[in-house]
């Protein structure tokens, strides 16, 4: 049986309207929601990033499953300039997933090039502000970084509607369908739809049948296992075998090992 995820439901102070957001995920056969926190910093002023907000209490079972629903916390940068994301923040370690929205073609480059990041945001409330070039999106896929399509924008307006299909299709046609997830970005519970209701949807944006049943499940936990790795690993040890007698290996018998005779090498013919 799938596991089915929403990795972006949108934050929100109340906690009441979280607790009702969470819990339609939940009777929707979710098991795992991300609440997303959207830091977009400013050039001028200095802005503090958020911080999560404390756990519910008392998480709604999902449905036709007997465990609770896992919520995980999510920041998401708007990015505007290569300052704008800082590797060594402390206050990243709080949130289980790190997500980036680029804003130009350079950043977008840099994100799937070499930021340490878990998903790279597409612009779905706008057009594409550039556009997608396969080298930098098979380095992203190469890395296990994954593209996130949301598509609550295209209920709430039909303008948006035609945006995200349009960049979804420009994005697919250059990846081909590999590392994509789907998640809601869900300001409302009622702007939530179930997992396959999603996945019929993803035929809109240019995802095969497979793809986007991955969509939902096994990439959204291919990333879950990618931010794990990005915040544990933190080096590779080699290990290499040595010889703790101090003596050298006796060379082989003539008789035992020996080459055959077509591999053997020929005397110099004498005249």
């Amino acid at each position: 049986m799938s596991v089915f995820m929403d990795l972006s439901v949108c934050s929100t102070p109340d906690r009441n309207h979280l607790r009702n957001l969470v819990e339609k995920a939940a009777n929707l056969g979710f098991s795992t929601v991300a609440i997303n926190y959207v830091f977009e910093p400013a050039a001028k002023s200095k802005q503090e990033i958020p911080t999560p907000a404390p756990m519910i209490d008392d998480l709604p079972l999902v449905q036709g499953r007997s465990r609770p629903i896992r919520v995980l916390n999510r920041l998401t940068i708007v990015m505007s300039d290569s300052s704008h994301f800082r590797p060594t923040a402390a206050e990243y370690r709080c949130f289980d997933l790190l997500a980036v929205q680029p804003t130009t073609e350079k950043l977008f480059h840099a994100a799937c090039m070499s930021l340490d990041v878990d998903i790279i945001v597409i612009p779905v409330t706008e057009k594409l502000p550039f556009t997608f070039k396969r080298a930098p999106v098979n380095g992203a896929v190469d890395r296990g970084v994954v593209f996130e399509v949301s598509y609550s924008a295209s209920i709430r307006d039909s303008t948006m509607r035609r945006y995200t299909i349009a960049n979804a299709n420009a994005l697919m046609d250059t990846c081909k369908g590999k590392n994509v997830i789907l998640s809601s970005q869900a300001e409302q519970p009622l702007e939530l739809r179930g997992p396959y209701d999603i996945i019929n949807l993803a035929l809109l944006l240019g995802l095969s049948d497979g793809d986007a049943k991955e969509a939902v499940s096994s990439t959204c936990r291919a990333v879950l296992l990618h931010a794990e790795s990005r915040k544990t690993a933190s080096g590779i040890v080699y290990t290499v075998k040595t010889n703790t007698s101090g003596q050298q290996e006796a060379p082989p018998a003539a008789g035992d090992g020996e080459a055959p005779a077509a591999k053997r090498a020929r005397p110099h013919l004498k005249e």
